[in-house]
């Protein structure tokens, strides 16, 4: 991954499994985010291949891409939501968009991705109208409009009080369990890490590459990089870290 002659990360070698929760970890800066970009479709690598069910990405035609953007869920940061639409607008649009259902199915497929993030009844709400945690709920419910094989979150937690944040938690866990999606998350949140985490890759900012692959608390017992320790421990090393 490079940013014209900058190099952000060589050599990422990894496969996520389906139905597993993935963790892309590391600290600020280390190109979490830009990785993201490149697994969902919307930034190509300098060099090196992104295989989506063994299709590679980048050499597929402009409607196959399409297609398999469209096997995808993504929350955003902040959420992401349409300010001027309600919440069942903002679920309704890519069914509008990408499907031919009716108005009638739409509707109840809106009031079913709502309740499944505890959103019942909130239909008619606009987002200003939502604390930070049920704006971030109700972007999920959007992710989850198409019924995508894969649901990709960038920094879920960030700006979330601790209960919201595990309630989050909850719900990621309870997804991947009960429909079986697969899911990747940027986070560099220690709590959501081991809670949610199946599996996990490590990227270090200054060999610029990924340093360590597998379960979070497998990674820290084996680890000898103290760089990794020290992340996942927030510095207080192996035999403090709760």
């Amino acid at each position: 991954m490079a940013y014209g002659s900058r190099v952000i990360q060589r050599d990422l070698n990894f496969k996520v499994e389906k139905g597993s929760t993935f963790i892309i970890m590391g600290g600020s800066g280390c190109g979490k985010s830009t990785l993201l970009r490149h697994l969902i479709g919307i930034q190509k690598p300098a060099q090196g291949h992104v295989l989506r069910n063994g299709n590679d990405f980048w050499s597929c035609s402009p409607k196959e891409q399409d297609k398999i953007r469209q096997t995808s869920g993504i929350m955003y940061q902040t959420g992401g939501l349409w300010s001027a639409m309600t919440l069942a607008e903002n679920v309704a649009f890519p069914l509008e968009e990408y499907t031919s259902l009716s108005p009638r199915e739409i509707r109840e497929i809106c009031h079913l991705k709502l309740a499944l993030v505890g959103l019942a009844g909130f239909e008619d709400f606009y987002p200003s109208e939502l604390s930070g945690g049920m704006q971030k709920r109700a972007g999920l419910a959007r992710a989850m409009a198409l019924d995508p094989d894969v649901l990709f979150f960038d920094e879920p937690s960030a700006g979330l009080d601790p209960v919201s944040a595990r309630r989050l938690d909850d719900l990621i866990i309870e997804l991947r369990e009960s429909l079986g999606t697969t899911i990747v998350v940027v986070t560099h949140e220690l709590a959501s890490i081991f809670t949610i985490a199946t599996d996990s890759i490590y990227l270090d900012n200054r060999s610029l590459t990924l340093t360590a692959h597998g379960h979070p608390a497998k990674i820290l017992q084996e680890t000898t990089d103290e760089s990794i320790i020290t992340f996942l421990t927030r510095g207080e090393g192996r035999k403090n870290a709760k």
